[in-house]
Parts: C-alpha cells; sequence; structure tokens
C-alpha cells in the first residue's frame, strides 16, 4: 500500500529550510498532489504548529498518503482527499498556503492552470503557493539532465514535459498571483513562490 519515491530522502530537507521562510507560522496549508505522502508525513512533522491537508488524484496515491500517516501518527496530518486541480473543485474552502512538489511536469497544462486558479480562491492577499520541480527558463542554460528528462516525460504522455516559467508567472498573473521569490534547489530543481496580490492587486 506504501508507495515509495527515493528522491524524497534527498529533497525533502532542501525543500522545508524553504518552507521554513515562506509559510505562515500556523494555518492550513495544502499540499496538492502529495503523491506518496512522504513529504506530507516530513513536513508535518517538521511544521507541527500548522495543520497539513494532502490531497491527491486516485486511490493508490491517496492509500499510499494514509498508510504514512497512519504509521506516523501526527496530530497535525488530516487524511488525504481526492483532489483533481484541472477542474477545480478543491476540498477546503480557505487555506493560509499551498504546496506543490513534483507536479506542474508530469500532467497536463490544465493542471497548472487549474492549480493556480484554486490558489486564487482560497488564499487571502500575501499567501503562498509554493511549487517545486525542475522548470525551463528562457535565459538560463538548461541542464543536459533536465533536456533528456524533459524528452523522456514527452514520450510518456504528449501533454506532460518541464514547463517554462514565464508561462507559469503568467498564468498566475492572470490569476491574480506574483511570483515573489525564486530559489535555485539541488539536483537543477527551482521553488517558485507565488503570493496572492487580492482584490485590486
Amino acid at each position: 500500500m506504501k508507495r515509495h519515491a527515493p528522491a524524497t530522502s534527498r529533497n525533502a530537507g532542501p525543500i522545508a529550510e524553504v518552507l521554513a521562510r515562506e509559510l505562515p507560522a500556523s494555518g492550513l496549508v495544502l499540499e496538492v498532489a502529495s503523491g506518496t505522502g512522504e513529504h506530507a508525513v516530513f513536513m508535518a512533522r517538521r511544521f507541527p504548529a500548522l495543520l497539513w491537508q494532502p490531497s491527491d488524484l486516485g486511490t493508490e496515491a491517496l492509500a499510499s498518503v494514509d498508510a504514512y500517516a497512519a504509521e506516523a501518527g501526527l496530530a497535525n496530518l488530516l487524511p488525504a482527499v481526492e483532489f483533481d486541480a484541472a477542474k477545480g473543485n478543491p476540498p477546503v474552502a480557505h487555506a493560509d498556503a499551498l504546496v506543490c512538489i513534483n507536479m506542474v511536469h508530469i500532467s497536463p497544462w490544465a493542471t497548472t492552470a487549474g492549480l493556480f486558479r484554486t490558489a486564487a480562491g482560497l488564499l487571502e492577499e500575501g499567501a503562498p503557493l509554493v511549487l517545486y520541480g525542475p522548470f525551463l527558463e528562457d535565459e538560463v542554460e538548461t541542464a543536459a539532465s533536465n533536456l533528456e528528462f524533459d524528452r523522456s516525460l514527452k514520450a510518456r504522455n504528449p501533454e506532460w514535459g518541464l514547463r517554462n516559467l514565464a508561462d507559469v508567472d503568467r498564468v498566475a498573473d492572470q490569476c491574480g498571483l506574483s511570483r515573489t521569490s525564486r530559489v535555485e534547489m539541488p539536483a537543477n530543481n527551482l521553488m517558485a513562490i507565488y503570493r496572492a496580490r487580492g482584490a485590486g492587486g
């Protein structure tokens, strides 16, 4: 039932260091595309004052998240809920932050657009949406490993692939969010932090 993503043990710590600077001190964090659930457990343990709401699409992922959560026994880690970002209809009415790790490149572009629409509906002014993963950038040379990864993703599904950060910025802007931070991460990944501008922003 539990699934394992080898990269989690390598990237969870560095991701948490950035989240410590970007997440609120307390409140509800909606994690979109929780995957195996290993990040959810790690972050809930790292940030005990935050309620961590994992979500994913598909029963296998949800079962894996809940299996890790049951083993961890953390009071601030909520049961996993089903959520398809492309369709909207978020599982919560309000969130103090959204976190999305390694989803944007392994899903159709409509899912990223839906993620930002969801963020716009859930976040108050100044609240963050945090993305992690590999991206393409117009003025930054792409690592050969990321180019090969992009090719392999598109071979699996033509709708997948690394996204240009400028395109992500544009859809964010259309939804009322602005990128406030770009953090280079190990293994040629980035963390991009977007914050809601609020009405009239």
